[in-house]
């Protein structure tokens, strides 16, 4: 299968894990009452999100809102101040009718980065505040090599937790260097062990591809040092360099725009290369391709096919706790202030944590009919799935095709689009998918691209 795209187009443009991003969010100055903006919607399968914003270290490639550390009792005070969250969001919620969480998720930064006795904590707040049933839906949970200790994961083992999630990166010590990410391979494998051990049925392992040095000789070291786990899932994720990360300070620059084009142009082959090679191995070694990152193996258990990617995230509501959380209703998407630069995360940490009043919106983007229409079409064209016109049609109306003639005709022009989909199927090719990265970003909206290059890095 080929993945050399034309010339003019950049297989790395942003990866799209929501829209519209947090940088076309700005300060809401109406400040609407939660209370108002839930009244009207289904709350009978919500998705909740709780954000723990700290991390051991920051990789160099990481652009989390996430700070290093947790000095004088910091995590405890976060604590509180996400348990007066929940009980401000909870009753916002109501009870005119039934409030369901079909899924949850603890992510960051690394949740478990909390102790396993905070880990309990954690989870009281979305039991005991929100009223989520953790034993009885998928709960997803983000851990790191040294968090993921035996205390730590027998917690939330106990707690219904049924997907860890761990950011391996590399299987070798010399590119998870080059990455900075301080990490030696035994210590990533005793972690694995003791994640196999706590029997959480579903273990997600995250890799890069791209990194300076690697080779497809390296990139199939760390796949099969991997793949000897049976991981339930897998995603490989090409490597992004992004301002304000630790990668980013180290690049320098100087060398000029031609010499800078030239060096992109031999990374985006890079990538592309290694994206192929990698997805060919799995799909080799028993594993169904998801979406251009995730990877699922073909005998999982079924507690896997209820992971991130199977969340309804173009129809359902999610609530999300914590300052890097966001939420969604059908009309507004909303958040806190995002920061990627260090000074200002733990800025928007201390506000967080002296806040008293959780009863409004702070940050966020209005999301009109047409902007779901884009937003539906774009989160389901990025999945090998697919989108069902019939899906499409039922929810809008409309016929997706007649709505954005322009950008289907040039997927199509380009040998994105599956030819060989059934009758009322749209479908992404292996060259589409190869390519979601410029795909996605091609189906932004003028205002929201317009919105995200007037932000102001911070």
């Amino acid at each position: 299968m080929t993945t050399t795209a034309p010339p003019a187009v950049r297989p790395y443009e942003s990866y799209v894990y929501a829209y519209p991003h947090k940088t076309a969010y700005r300060p809401l100055t109406d400040r609407p009452a939660l209370r108002e903006l839930w009244a009207a919607e289904p709350k009978n399968a919500l998705s909740l999100y709780l954000h723990i914003p700290f991390c051991e270290v920051r990789c160099g490639f990481c652009n989390l809102f996430t700070r290093i550390g947790a000095p004088e009792e910091l995590t405890t005070r976060y604590l509180n101040a996400l348990d007066r969250q929940a009980v401000a969001v909870r009753d916002a919620l109501g009870d005119d009718e039934p409030v369901r969480f079909a899924a949850a998720a603890f992510g960051g930064g690394t949740p478990t980065f909390l102790t396993a006795a905070e880990l309990e904590r954690l989870c009281d707040i979305a039991e005991k505040r929100m009223g989520a049933d953790l034993l009885a839906v998928p709960l997803s949970v983000e851990t790191s090599p040294s968090t993921a200790t035996a205390d730590r994961l027998a917690v939330l083992a106990d707690r219904g937790t049924t997907r860890v999630s761990i950011g391996v990166q590399s299987f070798v010590d010399e590119e998870a260097r080059a990455a900075v990410r301080p990490q030696r391979r035994a210590e990533v494998e005793a972690a694995l062990g003791r994640i196999r051990d706590a029997r959480t049925p579903v273990l997600n392992i995250d890799l890069i591809y791209g990194i300076d040095g690697q080779t497809e000789r390296t990139w199939l070291t760390s796949l099969d040092a991997a793949l000897a786990w049976r991981p339930e899932e897998l995603y490989l994720y090409p490597l992004y360099v992004r301002p304000l990360t630790g990668l980013h300070r180290l690049g320098g620059g100087g060398s000029g725009p031609e010499a800078e084009a030239l060096e992109q142009a031999a990374w985006d082959e890079q990538r592309l290369r290694l994206y192929a090679v990698g997805r060919d191995h799995l799909l080799a070694h028993g594993y169904e391709q998801v979406s251009m990152r995730m990877f699922r193996r073909a005998d999982a258990p079924l507690e896997a096919q209820d992971g991130p990617e199977n969340y309804a995230c173009q129809t359902d509501g999610m609530i999300g706790l914590g300052c890097g959380a966001r939420s969604y209703t059908a009309a507004l998407h909303y958040s806190f202030d995002y920061a990627v630069d260090m000074r200002e995360i733990r800025s928007i940490i201390d506000r967080f944590i002296t806040a008293e009043d959780f009863s409004r919106a702070e940050v966020g983007r209005h999301v009109d009919v047409a902007e779901a229409r884009r937003r539906h079409l774009l989160q389901s064209l990025l999945q090998t799935a697919g989108l069902p016109v019939a899906d499409y049609r039922a929810r809008f109306g409309t016929d997706p095709r007649e709505d954005f003639p322009a950008e289907l005709e040039r997927f199509a022009d380009r040998g994105w689009l599956d030819t060989r989909a059934p009758e009322g199927l749209l479908r992404l090719s292996p060259l589409g998918l190869a390519h979601s990265d410029a795909l996605g970003p091609a189906l932004f909206s003028p205002g929201v691209r317009a919105a995200m290059a007037a932000y102001e890095r911070k």
